[in-house]
């Protein structure tokens, strides 16, 4: 089931990556070769680091690496936040769209970066075959618990919802097409739903002792994603249901027993994992996965994300004054401790603009520490020159924003980053401008608590209303 060979060459090459932390990598080897094929197929690489005591983000950096070496495909996911279905898998993020209609809670959701879509990886069928590499040869329990169902859904009690579903299913099998099956079903009081587990097929049969009499057969057509059952009265005791498969395709048909005819699943909380909008923001991503663009014409939503705007004040000044190769030199090593303190700190750079950068962050925590730090960096650079030839400024916004691709190159677009760069511009040398929605943000507090804040009010083009804008000179002595 393994091929050796290939495992480990691509072992080699991502060992070679990068400095890993020690064990990284032979942690995700014993992964490969003694784990199931369950714990190989979308894997999580949150709940992977917390498994292994690795860090989150060098776990993400490992497989989007692994990616990159061939051991694993990356697979972007829309969830059904109601049961924890996979409505969708897409290996591009060209071909991801966000409008989607789960089966199963026949309801229809709009996805954003941050909710509805995660991203996962599974081992690639070149290195080590496991059997959700064919889903059409699955077991109908396979199918639906492993390969539809994902583990991340928990109920207000903490039990994974895929697990309490179990509870529920009287009677789950495939159905090939023109074929008729006779199921058997010991029904309690409550309701029995039939279900189509890839089609809106369903019937619902409310189980009451005043039904009377159960006809000894119910019969059940399935035909294209419709269900046509006979109308009839069920009382608890044996019924059975003869279902016809008349459609073209095969059908994963099951029967549950639902405790009340009103049932109603609460609303399910979700464990950690990559979001669409953290993987944007990861800039390993962003340098080894260049060709993945955002097709949809209007974007992809993101509904909370904070950007970092940079700037060198008088920058013209020192081109002029060192000339063009030596102010650019100077200006490279600038980017690339701008670069150094985003990654640290969990963000990506989305551009540079001549002297400036964007960068985002999926916390205003994380952007303010940043900024903080790229301030400090630059300082450090003037410490080894005569003269303070790098003065920056920064602004910092939080807000919703549209994640699009922009001249091949997967950008942000919207009021947020309008604002985020006017901001900007309102700091002087060596100043940290941000808005009240980063300074209201969880944990930012305590990161300025060391600087001198001062609060003003400032009319931004474009803005309808004055913003409030908290100045962060350099921390005190």
């Amino acid at each position: 089931m393994i091929d050796e060979k290939k495992l480990e060459e691509r072992l080699v090459a991502l060992e070679a990556a990068k400095s890993w932390s020690p064990r990284v990598v032979s942690r995700l080897e014993t992964l490969l070769r003694s784990g199931t094929d369950e714990a190989l197929y979308r894997i999580n690489p949150v709940q992977f680091a917390t498994d292994k005591s690795i860090a989150e983000a060098e776990a993400i950096d490992l497989f989007l690496h692994a990616c990159v070496a061939g051991l694993f495909d990356m697979d972007w996911l829309l969830v059904c936040p109601m049961c924890s279905d996979v409505v969708e898998s897409f290996r591009s993020l060209r071909k991801l769209h966000t409008h989607f209609h789960c089966h199963l809670c026949q309801s229809d959701y709009d996805a954003a970066l941050d909710d509805y879509i995660a991203v996962t990886f599974t081992v690639s069928p070149a290195v080590r075959s496991i059997r959700f590499h064919q889903p059409d040869t699955l077991s109908a329990w396979d199918f639906v618990f492993h390969y539809k169902l994902t583990p991340g859904g928990m109920l207000p009690d903490g039990v994974p919802w895929r697990e309490a579903a179990k509870g529920l299913v009287r009677v789950l099998t495939r159905i090939d097409p023109g074929s008729a099956v006779n199921l058997e079903v010991d029904a309690a009081e409550g309701a029995l739903l039939g279900q189509d587990f890839e089609s809106d097929a369903q019937f619902f049969f409310p189980v009451a002792n005043a039904a009377g009499a159960t006809p000894s057969h119910v019969p059940v057509m399935l035909d294209g994603g419709r269900c046509v059952a006979a109308t009839t009265a069920i009382a608890p005791g044996k019924v059975v249901f003869d279902v016809r498969n008349a459609g073209r395709l095969p059908v994963v048909f099951g029967i549950l027993q639902l405790p009340m005819a009103s049932f109603e699943r609460p609303r399910l909380r979700f464990t950690p994992s990559l979001s669409g909008k953290r993987l944007l923001m990861t800039q390993t991503f962003r340098d080894f996965f260049r060709s993945e663009v955002i097709s949809a014409t209007e974007g992809i939503a993101v509904l909370d994300v904070t950007l970092v705007f940079t700037d060198l004040k008088g920058s013209t000044a020192l081109y002029e004054r060192i000339g063009d190769l030596n102010a650019y030199i100077q200006v490279q090593r600038h980017f690339q401790h701008l670069l150094d303190a985003t990654i640290r700190h969990n963000g990506a750079v989305t551009k540079t603009i001549g002297d400036a950068v964007m960068a985002a962050f999926s916390t205003s925590a994380d952007a303010v520490q940043a900024a903080l730090e790229m301030r400090e960096a630059v300082d450090q650079l003037n410490r080894d020159r005569p003269q303070r030839d790098f003065i920056l400024k920064i602004g910092v916004h939080r807000g919703a924003s549209i994640a699009v691709t922009l001249n091949d190159r997967l950008d942000y677009f919207g009021q947020t980053v309008n604002i985020a760069a006017r901001v900007q511009n309102l700091a002087d040398g060596d100043e940290i401008c941000i808005t009240e929605d980063v300074y209201g943000a969880s944990a930012v507090a305590d990161i300025i608590a060391p600087c001198k804040v001062t609060k003003s009010e400032a009319e931004l083009k474009g803005v309808n209303k004055a913003m409030s804008i908290y100045r962060l000179a350099r921390m005190a002595s």
